[in-house]
């Protein structure tokens, strides 16, 4: 299994911030699907203001680039992301088109250490 964190701002705006997490309420069952198919077994995502903070659990097997050359080729996907840039901004360092960027762990703590 492997983790992956990843974050992303939204535009500083209360009523986007609502619209985007009511929709987050309810995932299109496509979108949703494409997640599953693409060996992610849970996603959550956690809102500070306006910074995200999402965390995948993937398979083994996960493939960060083959998700996204699979999501270009679902219209739904590809139309739900459209619609979540209308609230999304990028990161200041992020290139253009860049939405969520990898975070890089810096600690861990676990009574296994």
């Amino acid at each position: 299994m492997k983790r992956y964190c990843l974050a992303l701002d939204l535009k500083d705006d209360p009523a986007l911030i609502e619209q985007y997490e009511a929709h987050h309420r309810q995932v299109w069952p496509e979108v949703r699907q494409s997640i599953l198919d693409a060996g992610i077994s849970e996603l959550e995502i956690y809102r500070v203001r306006n910074r995200l903070f999402m965390i995948l659990e993937t398979s083994d097997s996960f493939s960060p680039e083959e998700k996204a050359r699979k999501d270009l080729e679902n219209p739904r996907v590809v139309e739900w992301e459209t619609l979540m840039w209308t609230f999304q901004k990028p990161l200041p360092w992020a290139a253009e088109g860049e939405k969520w960027q990898l975070m890089d762990k810096i600690c861990e703590i676990s009574d296994e250490q």
